[in-house]
């Protein structure tokens, strides 16, 4: 049987109980509700920058597309049997509440196109945590579909966090470069973290997703799904990706000796960049005898061979293999007084994190190696590694207007975890013109200011903005990485922004007091000063320590460096 994931009815691409919503929503003129990454990548708040990518795969895929009278004819045929029943016996009581009415209207008069306005920063944007990923706005009847997209829009957790960690490792490797790289080889900094991730990943989807996360650092990747559709889909069919011919386990043990493997190789590929894993049989026998023994093939041929250990401590490995390199190949001094293998270096594939590149990068430059030696590829870590809660990224309603023209912002502020207070209102961001640092503000206020933020989709209709070609999208976030690194704590949040949480919050506690006084529970004199005296009620608590977890934007005297 064939299948693919784009035969599903698009109605389903939602979690069960987003169904039922629409029936429990009041009746509104519109909804807007927003989504954010509540946290930095790995808790660090001494960088708590976010790269935002991923949101065209999504609309182009999902929005951009028509839901179809078919597609709504089989999800009705699903739901009439998917609802858990205390009479299993009894048919009529297995049908699941969704909303077939109101998608039929949907395409009867949308062209079944999903009607919501979304908004959101530019691809390639750097952001932090609180500020919106993106902005969803639904009217009228379909008021109460605000929130139906969330599951499937949620999904942007993953490429957003595989840029910015693979981001955080370029910083990593940029920081050794500086210190023991010459300028003239800058442009390798571009290719030294590899995807190994294809094999690792769920789906071929992952592949792409992921995978041209990794793109907007990097150039090197074995990942020839993302590379292809990198090219072909979001660039103008103009290059985005290379490789080099390398060797596998299967490769090096179908012959009887090393030697002749790698023998092959060089003759082979030679003339240009080649790879050879070499940790097959015996690790240091390979470099201890097999490499001496190719030398002069390798010579002959003038290309660059680069060593592939693929077991072992990841650290030790590198060393041995640099020591090796070194007394077969020799080496130069750089201007900066750091070792440069002669048209040898090291990949290493194996155990690769951030925390394990800095610790290789770390030991080989104080044995006085340029960091330019080492490659890295990266697979699972790069990958697979990482989760929604990694950035802990979540969608939340933030304003509603009633149906009798009452507006009302809505805001989370769970007693038990400060860290999950959302923002209330509609929203607007700034962009600084000069560090690109963003700043939230409610849409009131945002007047003053130039919202960043464009409308990627308008209920099917046509829209002004245009999707970038990928380039662009590498060139926007190189921009703003760069004029964001000092402020790396940057806090978002605008006074107005605060302001604004802190006026919903006391307006929510009166209706909470009012539930209280329905409820027959005595309401205490202290409970009652508190509607009016709010620093001194739990939830202002909770405001303040919310606003204090926020990192104040962070000024470092900048150095005469050059960035990456």
């Amino acid at each position: 049987m064939r299948f693919h994931h784009w035969q599903l009815p698009k109605h389903l691409l939602t979690d069960s109980y987003k169904t039922t919503h629409p029936f429990l929503y009041p009746e509104a003129q519109q909804m807007v509700a927003y989504s954010e990454f509540r946290a930095p990548f790995d808790k660090d708040q001494t960088d708590r920058r976010i790269v935002l990518y991923g949101l065209r795969y999504l609309v182009q895929t999902y929005l951009e597309q028509r839901w179809t009278q078919d597609e709504l004819n089989s999800a009705t045929e699903f739901f009439k049997t998917h609802r858990a029943s205390l009479d299993p016996s009894d048919p009529s009581k297995s049908e699941f509440p969704f909303p077939r009415d109101l998608f039929q209207k949907m395409i009867d008069e949308n062209d079944g196109y999903f009607p919501v306005t979304i908004s959101a920063l530019p691809e390639g944007s750097v952001i932090y945590p609180h500020t919106p990923a993106l902005q969803i706005t639904a009217k009228g009847e379909y008021s109460r579909l605000v929130t139906y997209l969330e599951t499937i829009l949620t999904h942007l957790w993953y490429p957003s966090t595989v840029a910015t960690l693979s981001r955080r490792c370029k910083d990593i490797i940029h920081d050794y470069f500086m210190r023991s790289v010459d300028e003239d080889a800058f442009f390798l900094l571009n290719s030294r973290l590899h995807d190994f991730g294809f094999r690792g990943c769920t789906t071929v989807e992952q592949s792409v997703i992921g995978g041209c996360a990794h793109l907007l650092n990097f150039e090197g990747t074995d990942t020839l799904s993302a590379a292809y559709f990198a090219q072909f889909e979001l660039n103008d069919r103009k290059p985005v990706a290379t490789s080099i011919p390398a060797t596998e386990h299967s490769i090096m043990t179908s012959y009887a000796t090393e030697r002749a493997a790698m023998t092959k190789l060089i003759e082979t590929y030679g003339e240009g960049f080649c790879a050879c894993v070499m940790d097959s049989y015996d690790y240091v026998n390979a470099l201890e005898n097999v490499l001496p023994a190719i030398k002069s093939v390798k010579l002959s041929k003038g290309g660059f061979l680069v060593l592939r250990p693929d077991s072992g401590d990841p650290v030790d490995v590198v060393v041995q293999g640099l020591k090796a390199a070194e007394k077969v190949f020799g080496f130069v001094k750089n201007k900066k007084g750091y070792k440069v293998l002669n048209n040898c270096g090291i990949i290493q594939g194996d155990g690769i994190s951030y925390h394990t590149i800095n610790n290789i990068l770390n030991k080989i430059t104080k044995l006085g190696y340029s960091a330019q030696n080492v490659a890295f590829g990266m697979g699972g870590g790069l990958l697979q590694k990482v989760n929604r809660d990694t950035m802990s990224f979540a969608t939340k309603l933030c304003h509603i207007i009633y149906a009798d023209g009452t507006e009302r912002d809505v805001m989370k502020m769970p007693k038990t975890d400060a860290g999950k207070t959302s923002l209330p209102g509609c929203m607007g961001i700034s962009k600084d013109p000069t560090n690109f640092t963003p700043s939230v503000f409610p849409l009131t206020d945002i007047r003053a200011h130039k919202n960043a933020m464009v409308i990627l989709y308008d209920c099917g209709k046509p829209v002004s903005w245009k999707w970038e070609t990928f380039d662009q999208v590498r060139t926007r976030l190189n921009r703003e990485w760069a004029g964001t690194q000092f402020y790396k704590s940057h806090d978002c949040l605008s006074q107005e922004m605060k302001d604004k949480m802190v006026s919903t919050r006391q307006a929510q506690e009166e209706c909470n007091e009012e539930d209280k006084v329905l409820s027959n529970e005595p309401v205490s004199n202290s409970q009652s000063d508190s509607v009016v005296s709010a620093e001194d009620h739990p939830f202002g608590v909770r405001l303040q320590e919310f606003f204090q977890n926020l990192v104040k934007p962070k000024v470092v005297k900048r150095r005469n460096e050059k960035t990456g």
